[in-house]
């Protein structure tokens, strides 16, 4: 893990965007002899490592642009990185348990962030879970949870948060049986979910865990 600060997302999400600058500002300089093509800077979390690609290179200064940029290249969230790996040879199925093949399946259903839908893709995501023969994974037809970063959190915005993810989202939940995995790579997604319907979800970095072979 690199001497960093924190990505500046949530100071973007407030408006808050010459803090937002003075994070990015920081996390090129600190990075740009650590992250390359053959170490990538990986992230957990969509709305955090994206900032990286997509509001880094155009919120810096002029001096920082052409730094943020090769930085940009060179970042990934983790289910794209697993699937460069993938395709490389560098994971193969047989690092995983595989005694629940199907059609003893683990059913996974999975809502996905709406920066990944937005500035990447889910199908990294689904490619990853079900890399592993024994995962099927099902999408949950949804929108935004209703938490939206911190403003579900807001006194002032809760009713709103809630009815949203009554639209879609929370139903759907509900309606899975118990032995049915929820997937949700987003903090605030897996926040609203359990607050809404008191089920837990999982990012998929831990579901995938599950599965490797412990030897």
């Amino acid at each position: 893990i690199p001497d960093h600060v924190e990505s500046g997302r949530a100071a973007i999400s407030k408006g808050l965007l010459r803090m937002a600058r003075d994070f990015a500002e920081t996390n090129v300089v600190q990075l740009q002899g650590v992250v390359s093509e053959q170490r990538p800077l990986i992230g957990i979390e969509p709305s955090a490592i994206l900032s990286f690609r997509d509001e880094y290179p155009v919120l810096v200064r002029p001096e920082f642009r052409e730094q943020a940029k090769r930085l940009a290249g060179n970042v990934w969230m983790f289910d794209e990185f697993f699937q460069q790996q993938v395709e490389a040879g560098a994971i193969t199925k047989d690092h995983f348990d595989s005694r629940n093949e199907a059609p003893n399946s683990q059913v996974i259903r999975l809502h996905g962030h709406c920066h990944q839908k937005a500035l990447a893709s889910l199908k990294p995501t689904i490619q990853m879970l079900q890399f592993v023969p024994q995962n099927r994974v099902r999408i949950i037809s949804s929108g935004c949870c209703g938490m939206a970063g911190s403003f579900g959190y807001e006194t002032e915005h809760y009713e709103l948060s809630m009815q949203i993810g009554e639209l879609v989202l929370f139903p759907t939940v509900r309606a899975e049986p118990e032995f049915s995995l929820i997937a949700a790579p987003g903090t605030s997604c897996r926040h609203q979910i359990v607050d809404g319907t008191g089920r837990q979800a999982f990012h998929p970095i831990e579901i995938i865990r599950r599965c490797i072979k412990e030897d």
